[in-house]
């Protein structure tokens, strides 16, 4: 069974990776957003407006500059394939207050769609892998910056292979 953070990699292609989006602000970030998945083909236009629902109602900002558009329950039959698209403005853009310069969108029609929200949450909040989504220039490289970590990265923290302790 593929885990979660495998399965949001793999919903991320290339073609829906924009590293040079300019947004006047919060709803015209997320139109831009939902462009991006109207253009790949895993949306229906009308998704654009779920997505915009959902801001309104629940502001999808994470902090470290990025948030995570996505549509209504109401918005999945508009949903033709689940995917991500990852959009950075790199001037920033107003966020209710917030300074935004990356959007992850996210088109989900199953239930795996509050799971995927908390994997790229837990992602983005590491303000490490924040700041080089923020400045990287390669879609090659925000593709690997979201993929799951491997088998070796996984155990090089003692705390996480149980060879630390906590004081």
């Amino acid at each position: 069974m593929r885990s979660v953070a495998d399965r949001a990699a793999g919903l991320l292609t290339p073609e829906a990776i924009r590293l040079d989006a300019r947004a006047a602000g919060r709803d015209d970030a997320v139109r831009v957003c939902g462009r991006v998945l109207v253009d790949i083909g895993a949306v229906e236009p009308g998704y654009v407006d779920a997505m915009l629902e959902r801001e309104r109602s629940i502001s999808t900002y994470l902090g470290e500059g990025v948030a995570i558009p996505h549509g209504t329950n109401d918005g999945r039959d508009l949903i033709h394939r689940d995917a991500l698209a990852f959009v950075r403005f790199p001037e920033g853009t107003d966020w209710n207050g917030d300074p935004v310069t990356v959007c992850i969108a996210i088109a989900a029609r199953g239930d795996g769609h509050m799971e995927i929200l908390a994997e790229l949450a837990q992602v983005l909040m590491d303000p490490v892998k924040a700041r080089d989504l923020r400045e990287s220039d390669e879609p090659g490289r925000i593709l690997a910056l979201l993929a799951p970590p491997d088998e070796e990265e996984q155990t090089t923290d003692p705390l996480q292979n149980g060879q630390g302790h906590i004081v």
